[in-house]
């Protein structure tokens, strides 16, 4: 057995899962939040294995301290005798541009290219490439391995990745469509076409990453046809702080009258709008459901996330001539009964009927559309860590 660790750095926070592989089981798992910010009065630290949960509240300087925590309780707990029985280390990085289509080794080449990317995924490669320099001088000896959010999307064709602006943007500065979350995309919908029991390779899906950040992605053929992310993750689907698409004349128009730079424009449109900005009360689905009936901010946001949701599912089913199933996952998708009945209903006039005992199940695979459907829908919990390590074990041999 080879002890592996998918790590997932984001800007504030570090999530991480230790697999022994090929078994793929799992040792232990957690995350870690609030790093380099201040604490409130909740735990920020939790660690789970051998079924027990352990949580603790501590301050992080940067993603090295969080790093070195986690370590030290992986030891404390018993978890591993020496650091270097972690014989692979996999990262999640957002943003791979058009340089990698595929997972890799790390060494400086690549990780100056990861850093040089930060301008496609701001809020996440600078974090990506932290947890890798943390990593490295921690834990020397391991192989680690970037796995790329976007290289899954590298397959779609030129008419789907291309902006309508000058060529030249594209051949000179990388313009175009990159899209996210590709290692989920990928693993559901591996796991869809094992519950339809089919090849991936003759099937048509639409999966549906619907979490704080989200994305739709139309596969074809096993490969990731089209998606509605853009050049960053700001753009497609209403998000949880994010605005997602925006007619781009907007900003010159509120930056004026806002008396704000371009950066501080960027991060309304990045940190205060989404859920948050039209909700005025929360970035959270959970807290905008409990008063869907009785805030009207609270409605119009939740009707809005749904509404583009829908407004994809609708391209992309036309796009791809059809589609034998679709595929809710991420933290929304995988766990709000609401906002899934609400998606199906909407969606009813394709012969698509939900299965309300199935829906009523929160975070496992299943089923919930009825037999009689013209088109299936699944809820598949995704495990990006478990992706990660996959790619990190065939790298390694």
């Amino acid at each position: 057995m080879t002890k592996i660790l998918s790590v997932n750095a984001g800007s504030s926070s570090l999530k991480f899962k230790l697999l022994n592989m090929p078994e793929e089981s799992v040792i232990a798992e957690g995350l870690i939040e609030r790093i380099g910010g201040s604490l409130d009065q909740d735990d920020n630290v939790t660690i789970k294995f051998n079924g027990e949960k352990h949580k603790s509240r501590q301050a992080f300087k940067n993603h090295e301290d969080a790093i070195n925590l986690m370590l030290s309780q992986f030891k404390k707990f018993g978890i591993v005798d020496n650091f270097n029985e972690i014989k692979g280390i996999g990262h999640r990085v957002v943003a791979g541009g058009e340089w990698f289509n595929k997972s890799v080794l790390i060494n400086d080449e690549v990780l100056n290219k990861i850093e040089r990317l930060a301008a496609y995924a701001p809020l996440h490669n600078p974090a990506n490439a932290m947890g890798i320099r943390a990593f490295s001088k921690i834990i020397p000896d391991a192989t680690e391995v970037a796995v790329f959010d976007t290289a899954f999307h590298q397959t779609m064709p030129k008419e789907n990745y291309l902006y309508a602006v000058p060529y030249e943007y594209y051949t000179k500065y990388g313009v175009r469509r990159y899209g996210a979350h590709g290692t989920s995309h990928k693993y559901v919908s591996e796991q869809a076409a094992k519950l339809i029991g089919k090849p991936l390779e003759e099937l048509k899906l639409i999966t549906l990453h619907l979490g704080a950040g989200a994305s739709v992605t139309a596969i074809k053929n096993g490969r990731s046809f089209d998606t509605s992310m853009g050049f960053s993750p700001l753009a497609g689907l209403v998000m949880a702080t994010r605005s997602g698409d925006v007619d781009v004349s907007l900003i010159d128009y509120v930056k004026a009258k806002e008396d704000i730079s371009d950066q501080e424009m960027l991060n309304v449109l990045n940190q205060k709008s989404g859920l948050l900005g039209v909700s005025t009360i929360s970035s959270d689905m959970r807290d905008l459901l409990d008063v869907y009936d009785t805030n009207d901010h609270a409605k119009l946001a939740i009707d809005m996330f749904v509404g583009r949701v829908v407004d994809y599912i609708g391209q992309y089913y036309f796009e791809l001539k059809g589609a034998d199933a679709l595929v809710f996952t991420a933290g929304i998708g995988e766990n709000s009964v609401p906002i899934r009945k609400m998606i199906i209903d909407r969606l009813a006039f394709l012969g698509i009927k939900l299965d309300q005992d199935a829906n009523d199940k929160h975070g496992v695979e299943t089923k919930i559309t009825t037999d009689d459907s013209k088109m299936a829908a699944y809820v598949i919990p995704t495990n990006e860590e478990l992706e990660i390590a996959r790619d990190v074990q065939n790298l390694m041999k």
